[in-house]
């Protein structure tokens, strides 16, 4: 019997990023040796046990086969003799394919420390990509969430996704096998995701590849206006460098149905409230968000206005502000909600900002006349930069 350390905690430990979970695989031993050695099995039909003591998760060495749709079709084999090789290549990316053997059942120090890695893990470490290991990638529609989660989770140290798994998670898009999902795994690897430092990159990458659209469909349709997606985008970044909750990240996701925060012209026109509600609600119940969450949200967005211009209201708007976001019975709720307009009226300025330096770079000394000397040539090019950004802002 040999016991290795895998996956998360052999990545993260050549990260350099703390080890909250330590799974293992078993080689070489059956289910009566487990339950013998005093270990808890989780579930009737599946190799996983926890540990008597730490309850970390040990797993006897595995196969799988696609049988049917979606991530829960697959008939697993475990046996004492199937290799540590034959499990890795079941594993998603090759940062998560890698092991380190310990001692015993009871002693989890290695042996040597000395990282077994079959599939270019290490290699993958160093160039900081996320590839898939095996073909078997394309039979798992949850790894196209888990893969864009490892994205925005390791975004910050450089990561990417090589161009082959990419081209893997739209073919599984494409494929619809996206839609044998359960509601509960995609909020699990959404809301995971969502909480990372980098938690627009996880949205962004499934608005890519086309995989908003079954789930997410609201959000799909604005994210079409690159003015949406990139203010939401830069405020989701934001919330992620100032540690906001899930509910606070969410709610921002949820004003990308609100068009009139992002272009006047819906403001003139009134946007139907009702419908942004339904959007709301309609995203919510497809992936179970949990209700705390999406009443936020509809808080938020609703009152979005009125939170930005806190010091334009009335007395007895700001009691009726009290009033509808129950502030009088949780005051915290209240302050969680003007965090959440600073920080979504921040990527506002923050892009059109960004705009104007576009205007300002796009702008050089051959758009100006060629014979102008001293001041006269800073002139110009400030003149021309301003007639840039007015003729190019959105």
């Amino acid at each position: 019997m040999q016991v290795y350390l895998v996956g998360g905690a052999v990545r993260d430990h050549l990260l350099g990023r703390p080890v909250k979970d330590k799974d293992f695989v078993v080689v070489g031993a059956t289910v009566s040796e487990m339950l013998d050695a005093g270990f808890q099995q989780v579930g009737a039909d599946f190799p996983v046990f926890l540990h008597p003591i730490s309850h970390d998760e040990y797993a006897l060495a595995r196969t799988e086969r696609k049988q049917g749709v979606g991530y829960q079709g697959f008939s697993v084999h475990a046996s004492p003799n199937v290799s540590l090789k034959d499990d890795m290549q079941r594993r998603d990316l090759t940062i998560n394919a890698m092991a380190i053997e310990v001692t015993s059942l009871m002693d989890d120090s290695p042996i040597t420390g000395e990282v077994i890695d079959y599939y270019g893990g290490l290699n993958d470490i160093d160039s900081k990509t996320l590839r898939h290991v095996s073909i078997a990638f394309s039979e798992d529609p949850l790894r196209v969430l888990r893969t864009a989660r490892f994205y925005s989770r390791y975004y910050d140290l450089g990561f990417t996704i090589a161009d082959e798994t990419l081209a893997l998670m739209r073919q599984l898009v494409d494929s619809g096998e996206l839609t044998h999902l359960s509601a509960e795994r995609v909020w699990q690897e959404s809301s995971h995701a969502t909480m990372q430092l980098s938690p627009h990159v996880y949205w962004q990458q499934l608005y890519d590849i086309g995989a908003l659209n079954e789930y997410f469909d609201p959000l799909h349709h604005a994210w079409a206006s690159i003015h949406v997606r990139e203010t939401i985008q830069t405020a989701l970044y934001f919330s992620g460098q100032m540690q906001l909750s899930l509910s606070q990240r969410w709610a921002l996701l949820m004003a990308s149905l609100n068009p009139a925060l992002f272009d006047l012209k819906y403001k003139e026109q009134k946007p139907d409230e009702a419908m942004i509600t339904k959007g709301i609600l309609d995203i919510g119940n497809t992936v179970k968000v949990p209700k705390a969450h999406t009443q936020f949200a509809k808080l938020f967005v609703q009152q979005i206005e009125k939170l930005a211009a806190i010091d334009m209201l009335s007395a007895a708007e700001k009691i009726e502000l009290i009033q509808v976001c129950g502030a009088h019975k949780e005051p915290d709720k209240l302050s969680q909600l003007l965090v959440t307009s600073h920080v979504f009226q921040l990527a506002i300025q923050h892009r059109q900002m960004m705009i104007a330096l576009g205007s300002f770079h796009a702008i050089g000394m051959s758009d100006i006349q060629p014979n102008l000397k001293g001041p006269a040539i800073g002139d110009a090019l400030q003149q021309a930069r301003i007639k840039h950004l007015q003729a190019n802002h959105d």
